[in-house]
């Protein structure tokens, strides 16, 4: 492989990387927006509040994206694996 084949696949991986992390930060962020309009609402005001939701929140949702994850990884080291026996 040569130089420019191995940067492809390094910024194939923080691409890849993005992409699977993507769904649990955005549902992350999503749960702790509404919880923090319903604190600014309410004037509860506990930090301990926000951890339980989007914990599970989070776990969720890497539950129902894990199969997605699980094939776009493969894919990509597919490709790759591919990409070192051909040259």
């Amino acid at each position: 492989m040569t130089g420019s084949e191995i940067l492809d696949v390094g910024r194939e991986a923080i691409w890849l990387t993005i992409a699977m992390s993507a769904p649990a930060m955005i549902v992350g962020l999503v749960v702790g927006l509404i919880i923090g309009l319903l604190q600014a609402l309410t004037q509860i005001q506990e930090m301990t509040l926000v951890f339980v939701p989007k914990i599970l929140a989070i776990f969720a949702a890497l539950l129902i994206f894990l199969p997605l994850m699980g094939v776009m990884l493969g894919d990509f080291m597919t490709s790759t694996l591919a990409r070192v026996a051909s040259g």
